[in-house]
């Protein structure tokens, strides 16, 4: 074979592997990857901040479903990437963060900017590795796509001492290929047990967890709700993965995002067959109330999900979209009533416990802003939002349709995440519409990240629900008697976003009428396809505003006129 520089080994991997853009910040111990980089297949764009760089990759990935691509140098663009590692463990989403290193022979001396980054990332990530051989370089780059691919996908962090980048390594790419990924099918007995569960079930309930989104199983979660007549609800984690104008759309219960209808039908069930879910403790509240006296079918990929929050009545280790078509072949031969009362509570439920959103109140009450969202855009636009009361607002009210078209950073709620995920998410797909739905807090977080959208052309719309608070932790303050050091209100409008947006190089405008929010969408949709730059609208809401939530399913308080 031909000895070529490692690095190039490693950029035919990467480009093997499906990855066509990499994002991040180059650096002295880094180097020689940028130098193999240049004039490769693999697009890069030049970060403001390693964070936004995960995060950037974490949109990508998310929305292709492979693996994204973050780089940084050694020493704190390492330690900089640790929340964007966190967040995709946390919400199971396959990322590679490559970072450089001091030289090999220079660790234990404290060298300038070395840090045993594997040991630091390790807890957030399902591999961490240093490379000390130049000729394992491409078989643990392989490696890492497997890991990360493989049965609950997740992170993965390569750490390269400059030493060891720099060598030549004996390489053909054209007999090399990806390692393959097992195929984790359950057990049939299980299917069977499962079968006869929701059979004898009278309100059973599938919950639709992440897993269905990361499974590609949306498909076959539809046919087996309709041919079994089944409801089918979701989680923060699924939204997206069953339509929600369907006849058997469940709503999403919980104790903050939710539908007062959807806490009430899952209260209403006596079995629920989750797939792919987590049980957040944002989800299921008070343990208690949630479990009652209905059964529970658990199926997961990953084996120590299992029981990890309570003991199901049955568990089934497997990949979502093998379970439901094992299912699906289980249910031949197997004879189906046809019973409908289950589905007619539904839409009764549906039609009862509404929460209303048509209001016209000035200062704009967040709401509102949800209903023209779900009235301007059509289910093809992919979204994007973060942590905060705006998150919540959007998992009560905004609908979605299809899966990876809404995406949340949903366990670790970093904020600032949504302006880097929205520019991963338009590189992945450049022909779409991509809109991030934004604090006026997290905004800020990651701003800067608004100059890597600029200088490459990547348009998208930013909607802001502006309340000049921390109005979650306002909110939450509440239960002290306090409210200190949340309210971030000054001078007439406090920062003004519009003139960050122009700093930029991008465009923005104010709203404060209900009957100005519409027009200033079809603006900002037709401003970001022109310039194929970032596009603000800010929208000043009422400051104190709450949105419903409580401890238990059963205890949710409502703030605002429901009906």
């Amino acid at each position: 074979m031909a000895r070529v520089p490692a690095m190039r080994a490693v950029v035919d991997v990467l480009a093997d592997e499906g990855v066509d853009v990499a994002f991040g910040c180059p650096g002295a111990a880094i180097l020689p990857l940028y130098d193999a980089l240049q004039g490769s297949g693999v697009e890069h764009l030049v970060v403001r901040h390693e964070e936004g760089a995960t995060h950037m990759a974490d949109g990508w990935a998310r929305t292709t479903g492979n693996v994204g691509v973050a780089i940084g140098t050694s020493g704190p663009a390492g330690t900089n990437m640790i929340t964007g590692l966190y967040t995709a463990h946390a919400d199971s989403v396959p990322i590679l963060c490559i970072t450089g290193q001091a030289a090999s022979a220079k660790l234990h001396q404290e060298a300038f900017q070395a840090v045993d980054i594997v040991e630091i990332a390790k807890p957030v990530t399902k591999w961490a590795v240093q490379v000390k051989e130049a000729a394992q370089l491409p078989w643990i780059f392989r490696e890492a796509f497997r890991v990360a691919r493989s049965g609950r996908p997740g992170p993965v962090l390569i750490d390269l001492p400059i030493d060891v980048q720099k060598q030549e390594i004996e390489w053909d790419p054209a007999i090399d290929s990806a390692l393959p990924v097992a195929t984790v099918t359950p057990a049939p007995a299980r299917v069977e047990r499962a079968l006869d569960l929701l059979l004898a079930a009278e309100r059973p309930l599938i919950l639709a967890g992440g897993g269905v989104v990361l499974g590609e199983a949306s498909d076959r979660l539809r046919e087996v709700a309709e041919r079994l007549g089944i409801p089918v609800g979701i989680t923060l984690m699924g939204k997206g993965s069953f339509p929600e104008d369907h006849e058997l759309f469940a709503g999403m219960a919980g104790i903050q995002t939710s539908q007062r209808w959807a806490n009430a039908a899952l209260l209403e069930s006596d079995l629920v067959l989750a797939l792919g879910a987590r049980f957040g403790d944002r989800h299921t509240g008070e343990l208690s109330v949630y479990r009652g006296d209905r059964k529970f079918i658990q199926v997961d990929i990953e084996p120590t999900q299992l029981g990890k929050v309570f003991g199901p009545d049955l568990g089934v280790v497997s990949g979502t979209r093998e379970f439901l078509g094992a299912l699906l072949d289980a249910l031949d031969g197997r004879e189906i009533t046809g019973d409908r009362t289950w589905v007619k509570r539904l839409g009764e439920l549906k039609a009862e416990l509404p929460r209303r959103e048509d209001f016209d109140d000035r200062p704009i009450k967040a709401p509102r802003v949800f209903k023209e969202l779900n009235e301007c855009f059509g289910p093809e636009t992919y979204f994007v939002t973060a942590i905060g009361l705006y998150q919540i607002w959007s998992g009560q009210f905004q609908r979605a349709h299809l899966p990876r078209h809404y995406q949340v950073c949903g366990q670790a709620g970093p904020l600032g995440w949504e302006i880097p995920a929205a520019i991963g998410v338009k590189k992945a797909r450049p022909d779409a519409e991509v809109v991030g739905v934004v604090g006026d807090y997290s905004f800020q977080f990651l701003v800067e990240e608004l100059a890597v959208a600029a200088q490459y052309d990547v348009g998208f719309v930013l909607v802001m629900l502006n309340n000049e608070y921390l109005g979650l932790i306002r909110q939450a303050e509440t239960g002290y008697a306090m409210n200190y050091q949340v309210d971030i209100h000054y001078d007439e409008h406090g920062t003004d976003n519009v003139k960050i947006m122009q700093a930029y190089g991008c465009s923005g405008t104010r709203v404060v009428e209900p009957g100005e929010i519409r027009g200033s969408l079809d603006w900002a949709r037709k401003e970001a396809e022109r310039t194929r730059r970032p596009v603000l609208v800010e929208i000043m809401i009422e400051r104190e505003a709450n949105a419903a939530m409580g401890t238990a399913l059963n205890t949710v308080r409502e703030f605002e006129a429901t009906g």
